[in-house]
């Protein structure tokens, strides 16, 4: 059975760190302490007697002062590395953590989890190729040499780093190393971190050059572990649970985030609020219990991501730039479906086909596939959705029509703007639907915000506002008084669906009656 040791680095809260440490070793496991040198020796004491008798806690043979982004925070990690390979023979994995971590699932279950499969759990991205890095310098990260610490001493930071670039001192990485980046919250096993010592012995070179790169907590383990062991026995992932901010901050978990933090595919789960006593206690007491069953619907980030945009007020309403000198043609007509349920919208252009032989395109930018050959512009939602003005007055060309329907999601307020804006005649029908909870519930699950084993209560609160963010599409359109808007509605008679129908197509009352008519179209 697996047996994991922690390594815990951590500077503050000896009552947390020696609660932590107990519960941690309460099921057989084993915690490697590296508490920093700038902490209050006094705390390093408390720390040290409250865990002197339990065997299996270790500390840190040498304790160094951190800050971050140093390669201090490397050091120290391998410092609780070595006194946890040497004082834990029997440890089978080592688990990176820190003060701010909690466990979100039993030991039980991440013995079981980690015996079923016999590979190491570090994010490892290729540095170069990857988007991991969203903002800031990227490879200057590592062509120069930092010396200081960004936060601390910013001044001398930056004039050393731009002095370098004044004289060109850069360096090359060493050769036979492909640079890697990631999550520093890791899971290894024995061996995996055995050859990564042996490799801090051999390489000095390597050590000589990561000690002065930027953040190399991010790129020192996830590079060395890819250069020790085969591709095929590393999964690219962390099993911390983490999310953050668009500004680079990482979220904070409080007291009614417990059922939420349970149902992700995670062991653990950081930043936990200092202020959440309560999850504290639970996720405590969890650590220990034996027989738990966890759904897991890991809809955790998607959520944050869902809930956190709707609580926004910026819109980008302009058009693309390279989009603005590409009009559709001024005796055209492009008319939009507009449709929250793609059904409903897929029926009736399929219809409308039919009836009026105008060429009509389902959710193009929203599918893959279902357009024809256009040199290459149509193959990927993102490509179409970055020249969509082209694509359209490529469609006009392709069917050789001067009228063309398309479907566009009630999401996509910026698209309708910008084809409004175009020389083209541009109508657009609405459809409103009527969302039933069941349908909501489906439709959350569809697009990632909730799971099979998403909690009842989880729902309750997420559906008022998934049927808010319906409103508030549709309301939006409305109020944007666009030139030729129409609505066709599911709660009233076909009769009173036509008229509208009329307007847009431009097609004679009883065609329009006849396609409104389809007994089928608003079937869930």
């Amino acid at each position: 059975m697996a047996k994991i040791a922690f390594i815990l680095l951590t500077h503050k809260d000896p009552d947390g760190i020696i609660g932590q440490a107990q519960r941690l070793t309460a099921t057989g496991d084993y915690v490697s302490i590296h508490f920093d040198a700038r902490a209050k020796p006094a705390d390093f004491e408390k720390i040290r007697t409250a865990l002197a008798d339990n065997p299996s806690v270790t500390f840190a043979a040498k304790r160094l002062k951190c800050g971050w982004g140093e390669w201090s925070l490397v050091a120290a990690t391998l410092e609780a590395v070595k006194a946890a390979v040497e004082a834990f023979p029997e440890a089978t994995h080592f688990y990176m953590l820190s003060g701010d971590c909690m466990q979100i699932k039993t030991a039980e279950f991440a013995h079981a989890f980690l015996d079923a499969t016999d590979v190491d759990y570090i994010e490892s991205f290729d540095f170069f190729a990857s988007d991991w890095i969203k903002t800031g310098i990227k490879e200057e990260r590592l062509i120069y040499r930092h010396f200081f610490n960004e936060r601390t001493q910013s001044w001398l930071f930056y004039r050393s780093f731009e002095l370098q670039k004044a004289l060109g001192l850069t360096r090359a990485v060493p050769e036979d190393i492909q640079m890697m980046i990631g999550s520093q919250w890791w899971c290894l096993r024995r061996h995996t971190v055995e050859a990564v010592l042996a490799f801090c012995t051999e390489r000095p070179d390597v050590m000589r050059f990561f000690r002065t790169t930027w953040i190399p907590d991010e790129t020192f383990f996830q590079t060395i572990v890819r250069h020790v062991v085969p591709e095929k026995e590393i999964r690219t992932r962390t099993l911390t649970f983490l999310m953050f901010t668009d500004y680079g901050m990482p979220v904070t978990f409080y007291n009614d985030h417990y059922d939420l933090l349970l149902a992700q595919d995670f062991l653990f789960a950081r930043k936990i609020s200092a202020d959440a006593l309560e999850l504290k206690q639970r996720l405590g007491e969890l650590w220990t219990k034996t027989g738990v069953t966890f759904p897991i619907s890991n809809e955790g980030r998607s959520l944050y991501k869902f809930l956190t945009g709707r609580g926004r007020i910026g819109r980008r309403f302009a058009p693309r730039f390279w989009e603005t000198e590409s009009s559709l043609g001024r005796e055209r007509t492009l008319m939009m479906v507009v449709c929250k349920k793609w059904h409903v919208a897929k029926r009736l252009l399929e219809q409308i086909r039919l009836r009026t032989g105008i060429p009509a395109v389902e959710y193009l930018f929203h599918e893959e596939g279902g357009l024809p050959d256009l040199g290459g512009i149509e193959r990927t939602v993102e490509k179409r959705n970055r020249h969509r003005r082209a694509l359209v007055r490529m469609l006009f060309d392709y069917f050789r029509t001067d009228k063309l329907i398309i479907c566009v999601d009630p999401a996509d307020f910026d698209m309708m703007q910008d084809f409004v804006s175009d020389k083209a005649t541009v109508r657009i029908l609405e459809i409103e639907c009527d969302f039933t909870d069941e349908y909501l519930i489906g439709h959350a699950r569809r697009i990632g915000l909730a799971g099979d084993s998403t909690p009842q209560d989880v729902i309750d609160r997420l559906l008022p506002t998934i049927r808010f963010d319906l409103k508030f599409e549709s309301d939006r359109m409305r109020d944007a008084r666009f030139p030729m808007f129409v609505r066709m509605r599911e709660s009233v008679p076909s009769e009173e669906n036509a008229p509208p129908l009329a307007r847009f197509l431009n097609i004679e009352p009883e065609v329009a009656q006849d396609i409104a008519a389809t007994h089928y179209l608003f079937v869930d």
